[in-house]
């Protein structure tokens, strides 16, 4: 449904969308302004004052929210032997090796997370071309190229966020459902703004986290003031 239909025009009316808030009320008034009769991801767009195009100003990385995000995520491991059963036992839900490679190769993208040991990354990248794009390749920055395969499964299916900064230095997050209320879901935020803050490229010059915003799935987007964002993290 675009944004610009009834629902969300009438769900907007009389909202002020252009001021700036506290992290705390642009999460309340986010969490107000949703309609749906679903039960809405909560969503935050940050820009930050780097330039992606250069490898050292590259912001990438994983969070484990406290609250994890409302939803079952499917979760495929790319390993051999033992290590099959042991993310089986983790709570994996698809498993293999050259005939996990041989079913995507076909079409299979069932899952949502993908794992890998390092032994078998030669044999990812045979489908790196059809996981990439979609944000499903194995990377070891943000812990999905491991051997520890149980604690990387166990962590994903708790509530493991990955994120990466776009070609505009905008990075968007998920931080859980509008049922969480404003408590978990500030929680999870702050988690996450820590570890975006933990992982600051020395080569950024300037302001860091420029601007801040929360939105529902549907609904419209709250800015936050640029100036409380520390105070936030550090509070």
């Amino acid at each position: 449904m675009p944004k610009h239909g009834k629902k969300y025009r009438k769900a907007v009316e009389g909202l002020d969308l252009q001021t700036r808030y506290s992290v705390e009320d642009a999460v309340a008034k986010a969490l107000a302004a949703s309609y749906s009769k679903f039960d809405e991801t909560v969503d935050m767009a940050m820009n930050l004052g780097v330039d992606p195009k250069y490898s050292d100003q590259m912001v990438r990385g994983a969070v484990a929210l406290p609250h994890g995000l409302g939803k079952t995520v499917r979760v495929a491991v790319f390993c051999k032997g033992d290590k099959e059963s042991e993310a089986k036992a983790a709570g994996a839900d698809i498993t293999g090796a050259e005939d996990l490679v041989a079913r995507i190769k076909e079409g299979f993208l069932e899952f949502d997370t993908a794992i890998a040991t390092p032994d078998v990354m030669a044999l990812v990248g045979q489908v790196g071309r059809v996981l990439g794009p979609r944000g499903l390749m194995p990377n070891a920055k943000t812990g999905t190229v491991t051997f520890d395969v149980a604690a990387a499964v166990r962590e994903v299916k708790a509530g493991r966020v990955e994120f990466k900064v776009d070609k505009a230095g905008v990075l968007h997050a998920p931080l859980g459902k509008v049922s969480f209320g404003p408590e978990k879901i500030l929680e999870n935020l702050k988690a996450l703004l820590e570890q975006i803050n933990r992982l600051k490229p020395s080569a950024a010059k300037g302001t860091y986290m420029k601007t801040l915003a929360l939105s529902t799935t549907m609904g419209p987007g709250f800015k936050v003031d640029p100036t409380l964002i520390r105070k936030f993290i550090e509070g």
